[in-house]
């Protein structure tokens, strides 16, 4: 093992950390047997985690963790293609974005695998998986998913776009999919709610959706939006229960913004990121009695988005060096921008992503190990108290920097499981 992750924090600035900030467990969410890459996308308030792994056959399949569990479970998306598990609620029905083992006509590469095969929308509950309907289209994707079996995302229409930018060719519109309970999974019936861009725009993207049926996402022409994981657009947007957009970034006349809305909370808060002139973004939380606020970068920062809130306020995101590298960021009333590293000084992995913060204020997210392979991660709030000289009781300390060697080596290995 490199011997940077064997290093101890010095006592002073590790009881400083312990006196003013919250600890975090960090448990590594392992891939499936005979693969080396994991990512967590979720994890609900009953501590299931939707994520993926890649397997014996180099694909990456989507999985569930259960949390305290030591494996992860394969749901049932076909061998040989790429899949996702991006969101699971309480009653156990799960989002799952999978390619289908069809060239896409287009070649768009919709889920961003870069295999140019189709790209479709699943709810999967049960072990079975029932394809979600499209808008004449040929790709769709899912964004999130609440309590009341409804899952936000977004599906291509069949109007040829020439303004979309390659290998885009079709324009595409947020929509919520809801699910009805029935007697058996097999007949459940799938309704399908438009989400339709604000007046002059031409496509939008659902990402998230809360428990009162509050969805968020953007909305722009096919020119200036682009798809997941790294996102963007030109109008941050919520949706009303009854699909009414509403542009947040006008909403304050005084702190107008395009851009990207992330995540809703039940008490319809909104986080995203903003459009800057120079090309990055900002991170930003909005209410309708509040309006919009700009959250702090960590030290150096260059740019970077909040990506989730809880119910309590509580954000993650992500701050981006000049260099383009992620660091996890949680924001807290009446606290700066924190790192999530320095409040996880044990951590077997360094934490480069977070991607969601549930109602108890457990992360998931994702980081590298000692070896450069990207794994999943769950941070749990703790009150564990440091060894006395500040050393982790296994001996496994993350670097308090990431070195230039493990960057590398992690944008080879990300880069790799991309393609």
């Amino acid at each position: 093992m490199n011997s940077v992750f064997r290093t101890c924090l010095s006592v002073i600035g590790f009881a400083a950390i312990v006196s003013a900030q919250q600890h975090y467990k960090i448990t590594d969410l392992k891939p499936l047997p005979g693969g080396n890459f994991s990512q967590a996308f979720s994890v609900n308030n009953i501590g299931l985690i939707g994520g993926q792994s890649n397997i014996t056959d180099a694909t990456q399949r989507a999985v569930i963790w259960v949390k305290g569990w030591s494996s992860p479970i394969l749901l049932g998306t076909p061998a040989g293609v790429n899949s996702a598990t991006y969101g699971i609620n309480e009653n156990g029905l799960a989002e799952v974005q999978s390619e289908l083992a069809e060239t896409d006509p287009n070649s768009e590469n919709f889920c961003g695998y870069g295999t140019d095969l189709n790209c479709l929308p699943f709810a999967w509950q049960n072990n079975t998986l029932t394809q979600l309907p499209l808008l004449g289209g040929n790709n769709g994707a899912v964004g999130g998913i609440n309590n009341r079996g409804e899952i936000s995302g977004w599906a291509e229409s069949a109007t040829i776009d020439p303004d979309c930018a390659a290998p885009q060719k079709l324009d595409f519109e947020a929509v919520v999919w809801k699910i009805r309970a029935s007697a058996g999974w097999g007949t459940k019936p799938i309704e399908m709610r438009r989400l339709r861009p604000l007046s002059g725009d031409t496509v939008s993207m659902s990402i998230w959706i809360n428990d009162r049926g509050e969805a968020v996402g953007t909305s722009g022409s096919c020119a200036d939006t682009g798809l997941l994981p790294l996102g963007h657009g030109a109008h941050a947007v919520l949706w009303d229960e009854n699909g009414s957009p509403l542009n947040i970034g006008d909403f304050d006349p005084n702190h107008e913004f395009g851009g990207i809305a992330l995540s809703i909370n039940n008490k319809s808060q909104v986080v995203g990121g903003t459009n800057q002139p120079g090309g990055s973004f900002l991170p930003f939380l909005w209410s309708r009695h509040a309006g919009v606020r700009m959250l702090g970068l960590l030290p150096g920062g260059a740019g970077g988005g909040a990506v989730s809130i809880n119910d309590r306020g509580d954000a993650v995101g992500q701050s981006f060096d000049a260099d383009g590298v992620p660091s996890p960021v949680l924001w807290q009333e009446g606290k700066g921008p924190q790192n999530l590293n320095d409040l996880a000084p044990h951590s077997p992995l360094y934490l480069l992503w977070p991607t969601t913060i549930n109602a108890q204020g457990e992360i998931s997210g994702f980081g590298v190990t000692p070896d450069g392979d990207i794994h999943g991660f769950l941070a749990t709030p703790h009150n564990a108290k440091p060894d006395e000289d500040g050393c982790a009781a296994d001996g496994d300390i993350r670097p308090s920097v990431l070195s230039e060697h493990l960057r590398s080596l992690m944008r080879r290995r990300f880069e790799a499981h991309r393609r």
